[in-house]
């Protein structure tokens, strides 16, 4: 398991990162962000599950940066790949065969569910989810698609339309074919519920519901997270995937499981949708196939959905689809995954570490509402008062009770992942137990002060 060996900042190292910061706010435009009211964080350099900002500070990351960095910072086998690629053939055009490309498909194929053995690259989560998308429509000759609230499928055009979470409202003028459901969250029920089975049962009824009222023969795919992450990481209670396969195959719906942050281990499966033994129609992945070291996705198909473009010319493509630096940090990368045995690791820290870590903190501090993950995929949701449930930040917003959260935390050596009134505990994968544990201490120092806003 990894810790760090590195050192100090050096002063070369400090004014780099000032003059990095310099550069940034005169030239660069940030996303999802007001443009000149952002400090963004400088960071200098990353080992493991550690990163030093600009000022020389070290910081535990709990956040594997957009939660895709699931073996660490600086791999040395994923960089020595890279760097042996770079030295044999940085770039192709995607029309010819490259060596890595083939490995990575073949590796990536090995792992998903089922026969979904075709493997389209990508160069991230969003295009993945178009290019589903697109082959479901095109394979189903329909047009609309189903989507969760509280979901995140990515920023492009029709991916931030699938998209349930309010930076989807700005970019949606309801003429993107998507139409939204609940999807089982039992702390937030929509349902009344008051436990997993109903909760299940009732979010089954609504979706079907939502299918026929809206046209059962129009859906060409339904796309859900098997795991939500940036929404919350709301686990699916026990039956809820294996209905929602059984919806698509009773109604002709493709069915694409967005595995975009959820797969590649973070659950402590390779893919999230394994721990329901559920295999969908198509499959989107990023992130985690390469730890993010170059950018790729892709769309693991099924043999159905690869029969239809068998003889019919498929209208897609990327000029890097399947590009060899990207596709030898894949390869690289699963094989370490494997080889340190990486996905097992990320289910005895859900098992052993976070989850009694996390139950001890939600029984001690009054501003903790709830904690819900599996593997290395936690979040932790922040209320003020436990009674009704309200959010210390509102939904789709962050509060200065957040902002004094996260400041604590990183005052005291810890990067956290923080949306809306929650903080996500999401390490790399192969972070070392007592790293973990002393993410854990740092994050019980500093719910202190958001127990000062909780009521009793």
């Amino acid at each position: 398991m990894t810790t760090t060996t590195g050192t100090a900042l050096s002063a070369e190292e400090l004014e780099a990162g000032r003059r990095a910061y310099q550069l940034d706010r005169r030239h660069v435009f940030h996303s999802w962000s007001a443009q000149e009211l952002i400090t963004p964080m400088v960071i200098t350099r990353a080992e493991g599950s550690w990163v030093w900002d600009g000022e020389g500070n070290k910081l535990l990351d709990f956040s594997s940066q957009l939660v895709n960095t699931n073996i660490g910072h600086q791999h040395p086998k994923v960089v020595a790949a890279i760097q042996e690629q770079a030295g044999l053939l940085c770039t192709v055009a995607p029309q010819h065969v490259n060596a890595a490309r083939s490995e990575a498909a073949r590796l990536i194929a090995e792992l998903t569910p089922g026969d979904l053995n075709r493997i389209f690259f990508t160069n991230g989560g969003a295009e993945a989810v178009e290019h589903a998308v697109r082959m479901a429509r095109l394979h189903t000759g329909r047009y609309k698609v189903l989507s969760a609230y509280r979901s995140y499928h990515g920023g492009t055009a029709l991916a931030v339309n699938i998209t349930g979470d309010p930076r989807r409202v700005a970019n949606d003028y309801g003429n993107a074919g998507t139409v939204h459901f609940h999807a089982p969250f039992l702390y937030r029920s929509q349902f009344h519920a008051e436990n997993e089975a109903q909760e299940c049962q009732r979010a089954l009824e609504h979706l079907e519901t939502t299918i026929q009222l809206e046209g059962a023969d129009r859906f060409a795919a339904i796309v859900l997270e098997s795991i939500p992450g940036t929404a919350g990481i709301m686990v699916p209670p026990p039956g809820y995937l294996q209905g929602v396969r059984e919806l698509a195959t009773k109604y002709g719906i493709v069915f694409i499981a967005d595995e975009v942050m959820a797969g590649f281990g973070r659950s402590g499966k390779w893919f999230a949708i394994d721990h329901a033994e559920v295999v969908p129609d198509l499959l989107t992945f990023a992130k985690g196939v390469n730890s993010g070291y170059v950018p790729l996705g892709g769309v693991a198909i099924s043999e159905e959905i690869f029969a239809t473009f068998a003889k019919r010319v498929y209208p897609g493509g990327l000029t890097y689809s399947g590009h060899p630096l990207a596709c030898a940090a894949a390869v690289a990368t699963i094989n370490a995954m494997r080889e340190e045995q990486m996905v097992e690791h990320a289910a005895s820290l859900g098992t052993d570490v976070f989850g009694p870590g996390l139950a001890e903190l939600a029984a001690k501090h009054e501003s903790v509402g709830e904690v819900r993950g599996v593997g290395a995929f936690w979040a932790v949701e922040l209320v003020k008062n436990r009674a009704t449930r309200e959010p210390l930040a509102p939904y789709g917003s962050s509060s200065p009770e957040m902002n004094e959260l996260i400041a604590a935390c990183k005052s005291r050596g810890l990067l956290p992942f923080a949306n809306f009134n929650r903080i996500h505990v999401v390490p790399p994968l192969n972070i070392s137990v007592q790293d973990a544990r002393t993410g854990l201490a740092i994050l019980d120092e500093a719910l202190t002060l958001a127990d000062a806003h909780a009521e009793d």
